[in-house]
């Protein structure tokens, strides 16, 4: 939870989910995978190749996107409250995002289409063409969070599905889905602000207050241990080494004149004989 926003009477023990931080199980699968992957050697690191392992690569993605989308909540203000990473049930699936604020409770999943096109419609969404359960996926996690927190707070817990798209190099909307928000991540605290208020703020914080405990999701609290500054040191190595081929680069441009002259140079010696 953003502690910022944090205001609430939380359970005090260290598995209380509002001390999470965001992106936790996408992070802890993508630093198991990278584990098996070899480490660069010095000449590799010298031409700047990525120590990020291709099976990896999904992972360390989608949890750029999760951090995006947090960083973006962080702008809420008062009286709204943030869960990330919340583990539900007892497989290894979790939410990107549960808010509760005045507006109600929105679950929220983060999809990080880094420098692709998706298209909207009121029934499905294709990325670059293709086809995604985009829709279905977000409609089934909030209804899951629904049936959850409403007998964990026993009231009547409704719950608005959210997709926030990362990094889209476009967006179009043909439709609107009705039952799922559709939003960027530039648009995502406005539009959360601009919603009607449903709740009281009693509510909000009872909600709230619920939803930090891990028995709100059927999950076994358990002490999660994830090495978050391994995953800060994987994201500063891979910009280094993207800084390091991008320097590569520009010298073999400037070295393509230089090449050029050489070889007319010699091209017109040859003439001359």
């Amino acid at each position: 939870m953003t502690r910022k926003h944090l205001n609430v009477s939380e359970p005090t023990t260290i598995q209380s989910l509002g001390h999470r931080r965001p992106a936790t199980s996408v992070i802890a699968e993508c630093l198991r995978v990278q584990a098996t992957v070899p480490t660069n050697t010095a000449v590799q690191r010298f031409f700047g190749v990525s120590p990020l392992g291709r099976e990896a690569e999904p992972w360390f993605i989608g949890a750029l996107g999760e951090h995006e989308v947090a960083r973006r909540l962080a702008a809420l203000g008062p009286g709204w409250f943030v869960l990330h990473s919340v583990p539900v049930g007892t497989g290894s699936s979790d939410l990107d995002h549960v808010v509760i604020g005045p507006a109600g409770v929105f679950t929220i999943n983060t999809k990080h289409h880094r420098g692709q096109n998706v298209w909207v419609g009121g029934r499905r969404i294709l990325v670059n063409g293709q086809r995604t359960d985009h829709l279905r996926n977000a409609k089934y996690e909030a209804k899951r969070t629904s049936k959850l927190l409403s007998v964990a707070a026993r009231m009547l817990v409704d719950v608005t599905p959210i997709i926030a798209v990362v990094g889209a190099r476009r967006m179009t909307v043909r439709e609107r889905p009705f039952d799922v928000a559709v939003v960027r991540e530039h648009e995502l605290v406005r539009w959360l602000q601009r919603n009607p208020v449903t709740l009281t703020p009693e509510q909000v914080q009872h909600i709230a207050t619920v939803a930090a405990q891990p028995a709100a999701w059927q999950r076994t609290p358990e002490t999660e241990l994830v090495d978050h500054a391994a995953f800060d040191r994987l994201r500063r190595d891979i910009g280094r080494a993207r800084r390091r081929r991008g320097l590569w680069v520009g010298v073999m441009i400037a070295a393509i004149p230089v090449g050029v002259v050489a070889l007319f140079a010699a091209a017109v010696s040859v003439l001359a004989r």
